[in-house]
């Protein structure tokens, strides 16, 4: 059965597409619960019915994943959400992170650090809801 983010990527032109189906991947496998969609104009992941990740994939030649606690505003953590030791997170807010990626070499590199990101961000991020 084709999903939305599937029939998305499938009429895409974008010169990252490769990586974009990588993340994508590494993404879907770090939690079986997680499910996705097309928002902002490109796929969106959500846990337990919020939005936690967006791979944000305009404009080229990178792509970033913000990594949120969904659409709502809700009160902001004292501290950062996830304690992590990563040069990957780009901190916007204690509960709001982004991290670029230019090409498959570095998406490549990182995945075991970026699976150990998204499975503390989940935890993190849905134990403050």
């Amino acid at each position: 059965m084709e999903t939305e983010v599937t029939t998305f990527l499938k009429n895409l032109k974008h010169p990252l597409l490769k990586e974009i189906e990588a993340l994508r991947t590494l993404i879907l496998k770090t939690d079986s619960t997680i499910g996705e969609n097309i928002k902002w104009n490109g796929p969106n992941y959500y846990h337990q019915g919020i939005d936690k990740i967006t791979l944000r994939i305009h404009p080229p030649p990178h792509l970033q994943l913000i990594l949120h606690r969904g659409a709502k505003v809700l009160k902001q953590p004292k501290g950062k959400l996830i304690e992590v030791d990563s040069d990957m997170l780009l901190w916007k807010g204690n509960d709001r992170a982004v991290i670029t990626f230019k090409n498959m070499k570095e998406i490549k590199a990182k995945e075991i650090e970026l699976k150990e990101i998204i499975s503390k961000w989940l935890a993190a991020s849905t134990a403050g809801k």
